[in-house]
């Protein structure tokens, strides 16, 4: 492994370590997010915690932390540099050690990676990603659905081979961080969005 790899993996690792939804309980409601709701450090719990601005919030940082991150790594590391920026910035957020590896699911960020690569496909993926919300109000099926779609599209649009093994790759981790909230949806006890939540 190269320095600059080696560099753009601790960059992008740490980027992901920033914990937009931790910072946003605390400014502004003076909680740590982990201890309400699902516990995720995510946009979805700020949403249903903190309410839509702190929601939308959430995800823009999550999804800048995913651009910045790719484009530090392709200025440094080109092609290569920004696959382990892309890869390792979702690893930040999901297990970030700052937070005792306890993080987020990884799909606002893994939307920001791609904006930063292919922002064609994003603008293909999330539109459905939309309407499964809106039909179904459960943001967790959306994500799931959309990220077993992601790498079936990035195969069938003849993507360069590692791009389609990266998104598989970013895929599984997503899909992986996912697992209760499968467990819930089969269960029928997941949560939806707009669903009345106790706050602290």
């Amino acid at each position: 492994m190269s320095y600059k790899i080696f560099v753009i993996i601790v960059l992008a690792y740490l980027f992901g370590n920033f914990p937009t939804s931790y910072f946003i309980g605390k400014f502004f409601a003076d909680i740590d997010i982990r201890n309400h709701g699902s516990g995720n450090v995510g946009a979805t719990n700020a949403l249903r915690i903190l309410g839509k601005k702190a929601g939308i919030i959430a995800l823009l940082g999550d999804i800048l932390k995913g651009v910045l991150a790719v484009l530090i790594g392709k200025i440094i590391g080109g092609e290569d540099g920004q696959i382990f920026a892309g890869l390792f910035v979702v690893v930040g957020h999901n297990w970030p050690v700052f937070l005792g590896f306890k993080g987020g699911k990884g799909v606002a960020t893994t939307i920001g990676v791609m904006i930063a690569i292919n922002p064609y496909i994003v603008a293909g993926i999330v539109p459905i990603g939309i309407i499964i919300i809106a039909v179904t109000k459960y943001v967790s099926l959306a994500s799931i659905l959309g990220m077993i779609i992601f790498p079936i599209v990035m195969l069938f649009t003849l993507q360069p081979i590692k791009l389609v093994l990266f998104s598989f790759m970013l895929a599984m981790m997503s899909i992986y961080r996912h697992k209760s909230n499968i467990k819930k949806l089969m269960q029928g006890t997941e949560s939806k969005i707009g669903q009345k939540v106790n706050r602290w």
